[in-house]
């Protein structure tokens, strides 16, 4: 191996010149015999191969095969070098002689586009795959792209914002004085991550309108002007795609009324029932005025090529915490099962607690870690 050289281009990149000699100190060279050119065995017409590449990437600029003398490492006659892209398309070549299949013994021709395309047998494939199990190991994990590290640490950092949101009252309350109220907090945090509606809310997958926030008002056979607003519209996704509601109400909102109604029976809060009837009053007003369908239009009124059906649309309502429930001695059992019984009879909206959507996000980011 030479030591480090200036690039001749460039003089920022070094490169390295790397020599390997044949081990056999004869070898073969051309002669004339009869004015026909034959190849003859030779004591001393040893070769050697010399590698010109690039120190940083490896990448090879200059391949030459050489003869020299044994005796004194000395070459002589010449050589010959494959430059640039003639190395690639030497040893791809190669590759595929050894890979061909041969067939009959009839002569053809074969394009390069067909040899790219030569499937191993299922035999063949086992072998490679059992003699190489590191190297398809390591090509598996470098498949994870940088954008995809990047999207996982982001999540991440959003998730850990999101439990201090929920615990730290400081956290919390700086954010509300940086926003206002505390709906006003967690409308601009789920606007920032609306992949956690779009995983969490329920198995169909959900997203936000082409280049939209998440709050829209609803009115007319649009989302603009005057008319009710829901903290997110959201629209599920498949082949076609259906419109979703959903309104957010503070974490910090009791689920249930102070005292109880009944023994062993307790009323829902007026929050909570409010924040049911404004999601129902809401979608009721959206079915009115958009009737069946939707078709969304840009900025410039331009249709944006969405198609949004409505057709008893789902809703959500995100409010509250399932802590609220638990004290120093454990879980109040009446409290939840008033809970439970109200939101499971509750068709829409679906009401969603922000310790769960916490728990579904954070199965999001765990899963993309893995």
């Amino acid at each position: 191996m030479s030591p480090r050289l200036p690039a001749f281009h460039d003089k920022e990149r070094p490169i390295r010149i790397a020599t390997r000699a044949n081990s056999q100190a004869s070898g073969y060279d051309y002669g004339k015999e009869k004015g026909e050119v034959v190849l003859r065995h030779k004591e001393e017409a040893a070769t050697c191969i010399k590698a010109k590449f690039l120190e940083d990437d490896k990448s090879l600029t200059v391949l030459t095969i050489q003869k020299f003398r044994p005796e004194s490492n000395e070459p002589y006659g010449s050589g010959f070098s494959f430059v640039g892209e003639e190395i690639g398309r030497l040893i791809e070549f190669i590759d595929q002689i050894r890979s061909i299949d041969l067939g009959d013994g009839r002569p053809r021709r074969i394009p390069d586009a067909e040899l790219r395309r030569l499937a191993l047998s299922s035999s063949q494939a086992r072998a490679l795959l059992q003699g190489n199990q590191d190297l398809f190991a390591e090509l598996v994990r470098s498949s994870v792209t940088s954008q995809d590290v990047v999207a996982v640490a982001y999540r991440r950092r959003q998730l850990d914002a999101f439990w201090k949101l929920l615990e730290d009252p400081s956290f919390f309350d700086a954010a509300r004085k940086k926003h206002g109220k505390p709906e006003a907090v967690w409308q601009r945090f789920f606007e920032q991550n609306n992949w956690i509606f779009g995983y969490g809310l329920s198995l169909i997958y959900v997203t936000g309108l082409e280049d939209r926030k998440l709050e829209q008002v609803v009115s007319g056979f649009d989302v603009s002007g005057p008319g009710k607003r829901a903290d997110a519209l959201l629209k599920t996704r498949g082949a076609l795609s259906s419109l979703c509601f959903a309104e957010i109400k503070p974490h910090e909102t009791p689920l249930l009324g102070e005292k109880p109604y009944r023994s062993g029976c307790w009323s829902p809060s007026k929050e909570l029932v409010g924040g049911i009837s404004q999601v129902q009053g809401t979608v009721a007003e959206a079915c009115q005025r958009i009737q069946s369908r939707l078709l969304p239009t840009d900025s410039k009124g331009s249709p944006t090529g969405e198609e949004l059906f409505l057709f008893q649309p789902r809703s959500y309502l995100i409010v509250g915490s399932l802590n609220q429930f638990s004290g120093a001695g454990g879980v109040n059992a009446e409290k939840l099962r008033s809970f439970e019984l109200l939101r499971r009879n509750t068709v829409n909206p679906e009401v969603v607690t922000f310790d769960e959507l916490y728990e579904r996000a954070k199965f999001i980011v765990e899963a993309g870690e893995s």
